[in-house]
């Protein structure tokens, strides 16, 4: 079933918020970014979401020999030889906190979704002077995290086809919008950004999303946005 129901409240999370956006402009720790702006981010700040979209993705260096089986290939290996392949994370929705943990050999980079996308930052001692929106956060962060567990089991489904169907169900649960005869994804995502969330290819990710769509279980609507039925027409559909 979609908890989409309660979308006023999870775009106004924290009581104190209108507070928080008034000091965040006093301390200049506030700024607008456009679509695919790079949003600055290091470890040990907090960030939030005050409007727009943030879209979170993890950068890897990978070999371009490490396919290769023969050792004359890879014995004077350098730092040419690396290229960096970005992996979608998920995103971050107005209203809600994120913070960047620093793992090597992976970095993790945020980037405005949309237009108009606000982010403030603070440092962690700053909640002190908020003790209520300190105990709003936490919650915000413990829900982040049975989200991530659901989407950790998504994951682990043997099909890709398994995999890609409960990704977009997550996003559209956490995310959608009502529209006519189900929920959509506010914002646009490449098959690409998919295939790099579910361990698989674009060309995997276009022909499976043939198939969901053949079934009545996905369609786009708009700008390429992913909509998924509501549960009685979905199930009506098998």
């Amino acid at each position: 079933m979609f908890s989409l129901s309660q979308e006023s409240e999870a775009s106004r999370p924290f009581l104190t918020w209108q507070r928080i956006i008034d000091w965040a402009q006093e301390h200049y720790r506030c700024r607008d970014f456009n679509k695919d702006d790079k949003v600055p981010v290091r470890p040990g700040l907090l960030y939030l979401v005050q409007l727009g979209a943030v879209r979170l993705v993890s950068i890897s260096q990978v070999s371009a020999t490490a396919t290769s089986t023969s050792s004359r290939f890879t014995r004077h290996r350098d730092l040419s030889d690396w290229t960096p392949e970005e992996s979608f994370l998920g995103f971050v929705g107005a209203g809600q906190p994120f913070e960047i943990v620093a793992h090597s050999p992976f970095t993790i980079e945020s980037y405005a979704h949309i237009d108009k996308t606000s982010v403030v930052w603070m440092y962690w001692q700053d909640l002190d002077n908020w003790p209520h929106f300190r105990r709003e956060m936490m919650d915000a962060f413990r829900y982040q995290h049975q989200r991530k567990l659901l989407l950790l089991s998504t994951l682990g489904q043997r099909r890709t086809i398994d995999r890609l169907l409960g990704f977009l169900t997550l996003l559209v649960e956490e995310y959608g919008e009502s529209c006519e005869n189900g929920y959509c994804l506010p914002w646009s995502l490449t098959h690409a950004q998919i295939g790099s969330a579910i361990g698989s290819t674009r060309v995997t990710v276009t022909r499976l999303m043939g198939k969901l769509r053949s079934k009545g279980l996905i369609r786009t609507e708009g700008d390429n946005q992913i909509c998924l039925p509501i549960p009685d027409n979905a199930s009506s559909r098998k």
